[in-house]
């Protein structure tokens, strides 16, 4: 079935703000930066202020490392395309509902994330929710206003609907309630898991972290109940066991919860290359990323700052 992003019901804000589910969004918004610099250089004072500040909304750790990587293309990659902009005055805000940033963390790995990035300059808003953005304007829970063009939408997701399931199967965000076999409540033989299924547990009383790890270990579990059903096999109920979480905030800056061990900064930026480069297919992929991970940690740079765009219809340019 899959998920889509969450925006709670504001039409206005899915119109106006960024997502990042995709290749696509990633360039989309890369794009957008490149080209709100591009517009700076020659904007009035007027209306810059809608140019210097990006908002994330999210601080989640698809939210914390956005905000980490634009704080360090901010430092070390966009003065030198733009050495005329004041980037002093270009603001990175992310903001949060809950008290913390990396709710599904340690509070450990949460206090020191929030330390990294007011280090790196940007501006975190806890326990402050977004209103309404129209495209230029970002209304907050405090009555607050920010002059803004580019919005992020980090804020989690929710699951798409299909016909022929009952209303009350469903839980908030779209999620879908199922028993400790991943069965749907009040149905015989259809099963959910992952990020669209909602199951509580004495350890988890409001559902597993939608994290790829729950997704993998259900469907183990799942297929071995169906194949012990069919010779008449005790099932064994789902129990989640934790192998970590981890987030990137920049350089030499990172989290890591491993069981009741915490690790940060330098060792535990090492833990999440190490370990995401396992998660590559191939050994020339492994190659390839890691050279370029080692060229950009000792350059400080990155090459890609292209604006791509779709190629025009000429039909279309010709009408115009």
């Amino acid at each position: 079935m899959g998920s889509k992003t969450n925006f709670f019901g504001n039409k206005e804000i899915e119109e106006n703000a960024f997502t990042l589910k995709s290749t696509y969004d990633a360039i989309e918004i890369r794009n957008h930066i490149l080209k709100t610099f591009e517009d700076i250089i020659s904007a009035t004072e007027k209306t810059s202020e809608y140019l210097l500040n990006l908002v994330i909304v999210g601080a989640g750790p698809t939210g914390v490392e956005l905000a980490g990587a634009f704080s360090e293309i901010k430092k070390y990659n966009l003065p030198k395309d733009y050495p005329n902009i004041d980037f002093s005055k270009f603001n990175i805000i992310l903001i949060e509902g809950s008290k913390h940033t990396l709710n599904n963390m340690s509070i450990n790995s949460k206090l020191a994330s929030e330390k990294y990035l007011t280090k790196m300059g940007v501006l975190f808003y806890k326990e402050i929710f977004v209103k309404n953005f129209d495209g230029l304007n970002l209304t907050l829970s405090t009555g607050e206003v920010i002059k803004t063009k580019t919005v992020i939408w980090a804020a989690g997701v929710s699951g798409n609907l299909i016909d022929g399931l009952p209303k009350e199967i469903y839980a908030a965000a779209n999620r879908i309630k199922v028993d400790r076999f991943n069965k749907i409540t009040g149905l015989n033989s259809i099963y959910a898991i992952g990020d669209i299924c909602l199951m509580e547990t004495p350890k988890y009383p409001k559902g597993h972290p939608q994290l790829a790890n729950v997704a993998i270990n259900q469907a183990k579990n799942l297929s071995k109940n169906l194949k012990n059903g069919l010779i008449n096999k005790k099932q064994n109920q789902f129990e989640y066991k934790d192998l970590g979480s981890m987030a990137t905030i920049g350089r030499n800056k990172a989290v890591v919860d491993i069981g009741k061990i915490n690790i940060k900064g330098y060792l535990a930026l090492l833990i999440w290359m190490f370990l995401h480069l396992m998660l590559i297919l191939s050994v020339k992929n492994k190659m390839i990323i890691f050279i370029n991970w080692a060229w950009a940690y000792v350059t400080k740079n990155s090459s890609l700052r292209l604006i791509l765009t779709p190629k025009q219809d000429k039909k279309k340019i010709k009408e115009q």
